[in-house]
């Protein structure tokens, strides 16, 4: 399994999370209700779990609220993750390479 960063950007006008897999990036701002971004994010994180089981871990230097939030965050989408990656694997959608 793999680990991959999960960083917070703090600009004037919006925060977001970003989660790197590999050299792409997966934003999902932390002030404004997008959930459709939000959904997006979601699918292509399944694609990319099709690849191989991993989980991401919160790297940030500044404990604030936005911290707090995103590591609850992030518990919750590691969660999911190895659930869906559980049927994935279940129902032969992993993409094996060997």
């Amino acid at each position: 399994m793999k680990n991959h960063n999960a960083t917070i950007e703090r600009e004037e006008e919006k925060t977001t999370l970003v989660l790197t897999i590999g050299t792409t990036n997966y934003d999902i701002c932390l002030t404004d209700d997008n959930p459709i971004e939000v959904k997006n994010v979601f699918n292509d994180l399944i694609v990319e779990l099709k690849k191989g089981k991993f989980t991401f871990i919160l790297s940030d230097e500044i404990q604030d609220l936005y911290y707090h939030i995103c590591g609850e965050y992030i518990k919750q989408l590691n969660a999911e993750i190895a659930d869906v990656y559980s049927q994935l694997k279940k129902n032969n959608l992993v993409n094996v390479s060997g």
